[in-house]
């Protein structure tokens, strides 16, 4: 973590730990979280990226949302709270979360990367996400790093209070259309992205033929789900 960071980059992380509402010890450590493979590959001195404090954040992530819902959700069942972390920390939700904190702005990329939009791809953001959770979890300790993971996760677990989160949106969707005769739903793979063991995918769905919506997930069930979830917003308005 002795890299040198210019005064503008260090300027660029000050103000995102503003954001992020989490005042660095080492700032070294938040640069590093939104460093991409790429930019370290093509750098001509050692720089350290991101994977190994993503790896760290995602266990953070896993186990303070795991906690919250043990404590708050008494009365759900081993299976149902394995689902309901599920779908608050799915790749959608992590992106979103992301793109709300801009961290894509901040984000170090390669040429190749950068001109390819990995400033907006899904993968990155939630690269990114998971890193600055396992930067914060380095440089603070764990109350702070879940205190962070909480703070963000807020309107995912009101969505688990109200209900919402657990919604199968594609069979909502498909028995809304088929409400009249002969209508149908078509899922259509735009995009996969990513190494096969880390791939992510966007889906869109049709209603005869009219796109509705979109959606992306590190599954194809979740970026159809994401797709059917777009298309009822628009439908219900």
């Amino acid at each position: 973590m002795s890299d040198k960071l210019t005064a503008r980059r260090e300027q660029e992380l000050r103000a995102l730990e503003q954001r992020l509402g989490v005042h660095f010890r080492n700032l070294g450590y938040l640069n590093a979280a939104l460093t991409h493979t790429s930019y370290a590959n093509e750098a001509k001195r050692h720089v350290m990226h991101n994977e190994r404090l993503e790896f760290l954040g995602d266990a953070v992530l896993e186990l303070a949302s795991s906690t919250y819902l043990y404590e708050h959700f008494p009365k759900l069942p081993e299976g149902e709270l394995t689902k309901t972390r599920a779908s608050i920390v799915c790749s959608a939700t992590l992106a979103k979360l992301a793109g709300h904190l801009a961290l894509g702005d901040a984000l170090l990329l390669g040429h190749g990367e950068e001109m390819g939009g990995g400033r907006t791809r899904t993968s990155n953001l939630e690269d990114a996400f998971e890193a600055v959770i396992g930067a914060i979890y380095l440089d603070q300790g764990w109350e702070t790093a879940k205190d962070y993971v909480l703070r963000q996760l807020e309107p995912e677990f009101a969505r688990v209070r109200l209900g919402e989160n657990l919604q199968d949106y594609k069979t909502i969707l498909q028995e809304i259309v088929q409400r009249k005769p002969d209508r149908h739903v078509d899922y259509v793979e735009l995009r996969a992205t990513g190494p096969d063991h880390d791939r992510s995918y966007e889906f869109a769905v049709s209603i005869e033929g009219t796109v509705y919506g979109t959606g992306l997930g590190r599954s194809k069930k979740e970026a159809e789900q994401m797709a059917a979830k777009e298309a009822l917003s628009k439908l219900r308005k």
